[in-house]
């Protein structure tokens, strides 16, 4: 009796680790940072409040950091490896970049303590 070659591993399976892991890493990055932002900007009602709500947007924010690394995996992956890697980095630095100036600096908010709604640790030469 001849057993059969297994098939190789599932390519989408693979990406999964990496989504949760490089999501979950984009996630934490950026709600800490909106909140170190609202915080310093005097942004919302107060601590409980504004954790009360990154705590509600931290699966969806996880979960819009995850699928691409899925895709990324999935497709570029199974040829090139390294590059779909480097997209996944250059997309999540994208990605906290977005959420942190969106969500942790609104225009609309007035902010007497943070000139242009920026607070004062953000680096000068990251636009926000």
């Amino acid at each position: 009796m001849r057993a059969e070659p297994s098939s190789p591993p599932n390519r989408w399976f693979g990406g999964i680790g990496f989504g949760v892991l490089f999501g979950g890493l984009t996630t934490v990055v950026s709600i800490a940072a909106i909140e170190r932002a609202w915080a310093a900007c005097d942004i919302g009602i107060n601590a409980a409040a504004n954790s009360m709500t990154l705590l509600f947007l931290a699966p969806l924010i996880w979960i819009a950091a995850a699928v691409p690394w899925v895709t990324l995996h999935g497709t570029l992956g199974r040829r090139h490896r390294r590059t779909a890697l480097t997209a996944g980095l250059i997309f999540a630095l994208w990605f906290a970049w977005f959420l942190v100036t969106w969500l942790g600096m609104p225009d609309s908010y007035p902010a007497p303590s943070c000139p242009g709604n920026v607070p004062s640790w953000w680096p000068s030469f990251i636009p926000a």
